[in-house]
């Protein structure tokens, strides 16, 4: 259970009432914020606890913080990305920005609100929302008719690190690129990243001109896709003047149509996948470059995310000699560096630990139901966004082989649907529960790990709730079929349940 149900805070004075409360101002919470404006008539409220809108975008200050998909599929569906595919923070940053002006969003969003606890009354068909304001450390409370959570899937306040032996030996000083100190001086140091990932690979270009070297410390490899940050097709469009909106959204299509394809040959002919790939890579390191050691993974293309490289940067870095890749693994940290379990020392100035995220369960929250602690892991998710025995809530958890924004987009249209189903059928609560025929259906962890398995899942899975054999009782991951089947979902099906008369509440 969280500290923040236990910890001491000053009661709040007033308590004041939303139709619904989106948690998070990041991508999925702006767009949420969006749908509703559109969508759903009625009073809302996005709560942020960090300073401005962005999530991921602020959280993360690191070098060369980039996209690692395309923004014309992580940008939103409605508003046209215009600038190169893979994007940088700042650019992501000013795009959000955009969608909030030219949607009179701001008004309805309140910074530095932290969230500590979410109980809900089958009484009175209420969520009450408690937290602290940063600002001014003065508590409030919210009351909502259905909670909205946007909030992502790690814990923004610090990143994951392993503890190695040694740790506290070292004379340097270890950095975690999420939470990357703006007094971080690398310039003529040599630097150690460690890790595989989008993160490492974005870290090591970045940094490679200014350090005196940079090593890419893995235990394994991971693939890459290396390719010209550029749209062709875009390009081609934008010569012939065609509208905006329609390029976006024929990019937006063909991405989509291309993406498939890729995702069901990783499946069906896996080696010829791998083969490409490791091709694209040696494209730019050369033929004499020891890939079979440093950048042939030991799974299947998919089984984790694949990180677009723009321009090549990274292997353009290795290839100059400004960056070099080790493979190998940690035996421990020394005062000059870190000894690898090869008897090899690597001697550095700065560590930087891109080793991954906590998962964060719907923001950390202590949730309560009718005065009970609420356990995620003891419920069965309804198509990844609703739970079983927890009323009035959609959660936002996006694709790991596609854009996250495309399910925040699908979600968003689904709540709107689903309140305005409420409003018409009188009723001021609706959860989700196993139908007579799903009573024997067997149960299984979120996701099935021979599919797909980061390990920020693999650390987490016991913390997320159950999939059940069925589709709808899974998050499938699979866009390709969801697109579909959102816009189709019967909400009359007896796996809705709704109650309550719709009241007016007092703010």
């Amino acid at each position: 259970m969280p500290d923040t149900l236990t910890s001491a805070r000053p009661a709040a004075t007033t308590t004041e009432h939303f139709d619904v409360l989106i948690v998070g101002a990041g991508i999925s919470g702006v767009g949420g914020a969006y749908h509703l404006r559109t969508q759903c008539p009625g009073s809302f409220v996005v709560l942020e606890s960090q300073e401005s809108f962005g999530g991921t975008w602020i959280t993360h200050r690191y070098p060369g913080i980039r996209s690692d998909s395309d923004l014309y599929t992580f940008g939103y569906r409605f508003k046209p990305w215009t600038g190169a595919p893979i994007a940088t923070a700042e650019e992501i940053l000013r795009y959000m920005g955009e969608v909030i002006e030219e949607n009179d969003l701001a008004r309805h969003i309140r910074y530095r609100h932290a969230i500590a606890s979410a109980r809900w009354s089958s009484a009175d068909n209420l969520w009450t929302i408690e937290g602290t304001r940063s600002d001014t450390g003065e508590s409030f409370r919210v009351t909502a008719n259905f909670l909205w959570m946007c909030q992502g899937y790690y814990r923004h306040s610090e990143g994951y690190t392993p503890q190695w032996p040694g740790m506290a030996d070292y004379k340097g000083r270890i950095v975690h690129p999420q939470t990357w100190p703006d007094d971080l001086d690398y310039k003529g140091k040599r630097m150690i990243v460690i890790g595989s990932g989008a993160t490492a690979a974005t870290v090591v270009p970045a940094v490679a001109d200014d350090c005196a070297h940079v090593t890419m410390l893995q235990r394994s490899p991971t693939y890459f896709i290396p390719a010209r940050n550029a749209n062709d097709l875009a390009d081609t469009l934008r010569q012939l003047e065609v509208d905006e909106s329609w390029i976006h959204e024929i990019v937006r299509r063909k991405i989509l149509h291309d993406q498939a394809v890729f995702t069901r040959r990783s499946f069906e002919e896996p080696d010829k996948v791998r083969d490409e790939l490791l091709a694209g890579v040696r494209a730019y390191v050369g033929p004499d470059y020891d890939i079979a050691t440093h950048f042939t993974p030991r799974y299947r293309p998919w089984r984790q995310r694949i990180a677009f490289v723009p321009d090549g940067d990274l292997f353009q870095g290795i290839r100059a000699g400004k960056a070099s890749v080790v493979t190998d693994e940690i035996e421990r940290f020394t005062e000059t560096g870190i000894a690898l379990k090869s008897g090899k020392v690597l001697e550095a100035d700065i560590i930087v630990t891109a080793t991954g995220f906590h998962l964060n369960v719907l923001g950390d929250i202590a949730f309560e139901i009718d005065g009970k602690p609420l356990d995620f892991a003891d419920t069965v998710t309804y198509r990844g966004m609703m739970f079983t025995g927890v009323p009035n809530m959609v959660w936002v958890f996006g694709y790991f082989r596609a854009s996250w924004t495309l399910r925040a987009d699908l979600v968003g249209d689904f709540v709107c649907r689903l309140l305005e189903h409420m409003k018409e059928k009188g009723a001021s609560r609706v959860e989700v529960a196993l139908r007579p025929e799903d009573k024997d259906m067997p149960l299984l962890p979120w996701i099935d790990t021979d599919n797909f398995n980061p390990g920020y899942v693999m650390r987490g899975l016991h913390l997320l709730p159950k999939r059940g054999a069925k589709r709808e009782w899974q998050h499938t991951q699979d866009y390709w079929r969801e697109k579909n089947e959102f816009p189709a979902i019967d909400l009359d099906d007896a796996a809705f349940v709704y109650g309550g008369k719709v009241a007016v509440t007092a703010a």
